[in-house]
């Protein structure tokens, strides 16, 4: 553009003087197993992960809520939150029935090879979660214990959705949280930028799959 160069170390310096950087991502867990598998995958709709988190609030409320991602695009599909601890079943089924009904607009997904990836949670290893799954054509698998890196998608979701919009949040009751929860999940779909996508939000990749199908010869 014709201006002077800039030294990035510099900019780096007036930044971090001027509190202008974004925060740190908190350091995961550490485990004592080898994770050496990718979670990642190619292609939408392959595989879906899930996971809880908390917000605790100024007044000593506590926000639970649970969300599924898909391991391609990013998208955050569908999500739950409610004012109270614990992650119980019926969220996690409402929210697959939702998901199967955005991605393939009914209640199965047909001859598709889909995976469910989850933790160890009571609400994933139940039962009736584990038929509903089945019903649907998913194939659910879990985490191996004190492994949380084999759900890296979901586990670094929640670290960049606290650090990038519950920080942020006005935190003082549980009503409050709620209320401002549909916002930041719009947001990080359409909005977002993320480094596995080239630094697109998850829809705006999602929005050029066709284009990129087409121009790789895909019908």
């Amino acid at each position: 553009m014709g201006g002077l160069p800039i030294n990035h170390k510099r900019f780096y310096r007036v930044m971090k003087e001027h509190r202008l950087l974004l925060p740190k991502a908190p350091k995961r867990r550490v485990s004592s197993r080898v994770h050496d598998g990718v979670v990642a995958v190619a292609e939408p709709n392959q595989r879906w992960c899930s996971d809880g988190f908390e917000i605790s609030c100024n007044n000593g409320e506590v926000v639970t809520g649970v969300f599924m991602k898909d391991c391609c695009d990013r998208e955050i599909i569908a999500w739950r939150a409610w004012a109270d601890r614990g992650l119980p079943g019926e969220p996690v089924r409402d929210m697959l029935v939702e998901v199967v009904e955005a991605r393939f607009g009914g209640t199965d997904i047909g001859s598709t090879k889909l995976e469910f990836l989850s933790d160890n949670g009571g609400a994933y290893r139940a039962h009736e979660t584990h038929a509903l799954a089945r019903e649907m054509g998913l194939e659910q698998i879990h985490t191996p214990v004190c492994s949380p890196q084999s759900n890296g998608i979901a586990e670094s979701f929640v670290n960049t959705f606290k650090r990038d919009y519950v920080s942020m949040m006005d935190r003082s009751s549980a009503e409050i949280v709620l209320a401002q929860l549909p916002d930041a999940f719009t947001h990080f779909n359409e909005v977002h930028p993320h480094s596995s996508l080239k630094l697109k939000s998850p829809r705006m990749f999602r929005r050029e799959l066709p284009r990129r199908a087409q121009e790789n010869g895909v019908n």
